[in-house]
C-alpha cells in the first residue's frame, strides 16, 4: 500500500510559493508491533506550521526536509497492530498532509463519543477550541461583565474566542477583515473593527469608539498594528493573553516592537504568552470537552468551517491563512 503525501526540501524565506510544497508517494512497510495504518478523512492546517519549516527548533520540532509533513488529522483505522484500535474505529492524530498515516498507537486517540460531525475535533472541539478556552479562562483570567478584545475574531482560535466572553456577559469587540467576516461577527452579538487599510493609529481610534472605556482583556492572535492599537486602549489592570503573532509568521527581518510598549507599564497591564501544547494546559482539555462539547452538539455555538477537497489543495488551504482566506477552521476534506 502506498501513502501519498506533501513534504518541503527546503527552507522558505518569508510567504512559500504553491511550487515550494512537494506531492511525494512511498510503500508503506509492513506494519510493526504497536503501529497503526489510519485512511485520513480530515485535515488541518494552522498557522503555526509555518514556524516548523524554518528548520529552527521552537516550542515544536522543525519538520524534516524530505519526510512528509505533520498536523492533526481525523480518520478511520485500517490495520492495527496496537490491541487498543480496530479497523473502523475513528481516531485524531497529527499524521497529517498526507492520505495514509502509519503511527504508533500511542500517538492516536479515539474520538471522543459526542454528536458532533468529526472533523469539529480538529476546530471547534479540538486544539483551536481548546487555545480559546484556555487564553481567556486560564491566562487572560476573564470575569463576567468585562470588556473583551479579540484579533483574528472570525478564526477558528478567535470565532470561539468571542463567543465564550459573551457567554460571561462581557462587551467583547471583533477584529477582522472581509466583510463577510464583520457581518458573522456583528450576528453573534459582537461590535466588530475592520483592520483593512488601516494604520495603528486608525485602528486604536476605531477600538475606543467601540468601547470608549477601553478593554480588560485583550486575546491577541495577530500582533504588529492590532497590538499597537489594543496597547492604546488597555484598562488599568488589563490582561492580554498572546496566543499567536500572524502578522509576523513570513517576515525575513526582525519586526519592530510595538511604539507604545510603555503602555503595559502605565496602565499596570499584564501580557502572557501561552502555548496550548504545554502539559499544564492540555491536560484540561477533558474539562473544556466537558464544558463546550455539550453547547456544540446542541448548536450553541456557531462555528464556522473553510474546507478544501482533495489532498493535492493542501498547500492551498495551508496558504490561505496568510491572506485571510478562512473563516473560521481551514480544513481538507479527503
Amino acid at each position: 500500500m502506498e501513502s501519498r503525501y506533501f513534504t518541503i526540501h527546503s527552507h522558505p524565506q518569508g510567504l512559500p510559493s504553491r511550487d515550494f510544497f512537494a506531492l511525494e508517494s512511498r510503500a508503506l512497510p509492513e506494519l510493526a508491533a504497536g503501529e497503526v495504518r489510519v485512511q485520513n478523512h480530515w485535515l488541518s492546517v494552522d498557522p503555526y506550521m509555518r514556524g516548523r519549516m524554518d528548520g529552527v527548533t521552537t516550542y515544536v520540532p522543525p519538520f524534516t526536509l524530505g519526510e512528509p509533513l505533520e498536523g492533526g488529522a481525523i480518520g478511520e483505522v485500517l490495520e492495527s497492530r496496537d490491541e487498543r484500535f480496530t479497523p473502523g474505529d475513528r481516531v485524531v492524530h497529527m499524521g497529517g498532509w498526507r492520505d495514509i498515516a502509519q503511527v504508533p498507537g500511542d500517538s492516536l486517540q479515539a474520538l471522543p463519543d459526542l454528536d458532533v460531525p468529526p472533523q469539529a475535533f480538529l476546530g471547534v472541539l479540538g486544539m483551536p477550541g481548546m487555545t480559546a478556552w484556555t487564553g481567556l479562562n486560564r491566562i487572560a483570567q476573564l470575569k463576567e461583565g468585562e470588556r473583551v478584545l479579540v484579533s483574528a475574531a472570525s478564526g477558528a482560535v478567535g470565532s470561539l474566542a468571542v463567543q465564550l466572553a459573551k457567554a460571561k456577559g462581557c462587551l467583547v469587540v471583533g477584529i477582522a477583515g472581509a466583510p463577510e467576516k464583520l457581518e458573522w461577527l456583528e450576528s453573534l452579538g459582537v461590535s466588530a473593527v475592520s483592520y483593512r487599510d488601516k494604520d495603528a493609529q486608525q485602528l486604536s481610534a476605531d477600538l475606543k469608539a467601540a468601547s470608549p472605556d477601553g478593554f480588560d482583556v485583550y486575546y491577541e492572535n495577530v500582533g504588529g498594528d492590532c497590538l499597537e492599537a489594543a496597547l492604546d486602549n488597555i484598562r488599568v489592570g488589563g490582561r492580554i493573553a498572546v496566543c499567536g503573532l500572524i502578522d509576523t509568521y513570513n517576515a525575513q527581518t526582525p519586526t519592530p516592537g510595538p511604539s507604545n510598549l510603555s503602555r503595559v507599564l502605565i496602565r499596570r497591564a499584564r501580557m502572557e504568552g501561552f502555548i496550548i501544547l504545554d502539559a499544564e494546559n492540555w491536560e484540561h482539555y477533558p474539562e473544556f470537552l466537558q464544558e463546550i462539547g455539550p453547547l456544540v452538539a446542541r448548536g450553541e455555538i456557531d462555528y464556522r468551517e473553510t474546507i478544501e477537497k482533495g489532498l493535492e489543495r493542501t498547500p492551498d488551504a495551508f496558504l490561505k491563512l496568510f491572506e485571510g482566506g478562512n473563516t473560521g477552521k481551514m480544513l481538507v476534506q479527503l
